[in-house]
């Protein structure tokens, strides 16, 4: 089968526009040019992205103080430099570079591209060495696109805490996009697997295989009087200083998001204590280690261990609705924008 290549544009798509930071009212659905892959790049017809918590704190700029001027400089000090968000998506190769030799034509695929965004359209073009795969078959293509969850939650559990069969974890978040994942994962390697979540998530994280659950509405998992090997907070709602007492000899205290208090820890349990603090941002990794992981999660998806978690869906000029109930910060998984591609595109 020859591959396709793409040597001029081929006409307009549809996407979600923000020319300036601010409410989700900036979301605009506009008719944009349809992006033309370079020789190392793929040409791929989005059918479904997701809304990361990340994409609603882009849009109105609302992250810590300690990366507000750095991440501005990136992201474009006075409006976005990066005018369509979105950055995991799954869909099929439109077309290839000329130089591209691991997809072709027709392939079913998934990613992610955090540098990038631009999944919040019709298309987007990835390169052919990004984080991106042919879609595992058990799956479909909303399933496949929350992928960035499930490659932290893997990340952090394998690589940084080293979970082990037999070991106590706690997984706080346990309903989000994270946390779902890692009540998965953490069980796939055998840990007692403790999840921490509102009443209404309950019976959800319970069904992904957690063994106990905790209603952190009406107990304080701080004051239970357990210990754990592994406390992941996935969306960084507790603190070492009020879970050290909580974790076992050599514990460690894992924080999804890299407050100055959680590095400044981390870097001071590193010298002291046996009691750890960690961080790792899964996406600032090597592309080899990602591409590592994404192969692993792979193989977990192709057999039935883990599985995605969709809250709701939302078609692609419904955007800014789904950035409303994002930032209400009680997704349940994940939230998905489905792409409808009529017969002229």
């Amino acid at each position: 089968m020859a591959k396709q290549t793409v040597r001029m544009n081929s006409g307009k798509m549809k996407a979600i526009v923000y020319e300036k930071y601010g409410p989700p009212e900036v979301l605009q659905l506009r008719d944009v040019e349809k992006p033309t892959p370079k020789d190392n790049e793929v040409l791929v017809k989005v059918f479904a992205a997701t809304v990361a918590a990340e994409d609603p704190m882009r849009r109105s700029f609302t992250f810590s103080p300690l990366f507000w001027l750095p991440l501005r400089i990136i992201f474009g000090l006075t409006r976005p430099r990066k005018k369509i968000l979105g950055s995991e998506l799954a869909g099929e190769v439109e077309a290839v570079g000329k130089d591209v030799k691991l997809f072709r034509k027709g392939d079913q695929v998934f990613g992610v591209d955090i540098s990038g965004l631009g999944a919040h359209a019709e298309y987007k073009c990835l390169p052919e060495e990004g984080v991106m795969a042919v879609k595992p078959s058990n799956i479909t293509h909303e399933e496949a696109a929350p992928v960035c969850g499930a490659l932290a939650a893997l990340n952090i559990l394998k690589y940084v805490a080293n979970v082990q069969s037999g070991q106590k974890v706690l997984i706080n978040g346990a309903s989000g996009n994270i946390g779902t994942a890692a009540v998965q994962i953490a069980k796939y390697f055998g840990a007692e697997v403790t999840g921490v979540c509102s009443t209404t998530n309950l019976e959800l994280v319970k069904s992904l295989g957690a063994d106990k659950v905790i209603d952190y509405t009406k107990e304080d998992f701080t004051k239970s009087g357990q210990t754990y090997d592994v406390i992941f907070d996935t969306v960084s709602k507790s603190s070492f200083s009020r879970c050290k007492g909580l974790l076992s000899q050599k514990g460690v205290y894992i924080s999804a998001v890299p407050t100055l208090k959680v590095l400044l820890q981390m870097l001071w349990t590193s010298k002291i204590g046996s009691k750890k603090v960690k961080f790792s941002a899964t996406g600032l990794q090597p592309l080899p280690k990602r591409l590592t992981l994404l192969k692993e999660l792979i193989a977990l998806i192709e057999a039935g261990r883990i599985k995605s978690v969709i809250d709701r869906r939302y078609p692609l000029e419904q955007t800014a609705e789904a950035h409303r109930y994002v930032e209400k910060g009680h997704k349940r998984g994940s939230v998905v924008i489905t792409v409808e591609h009529n017969s002229k595109t």
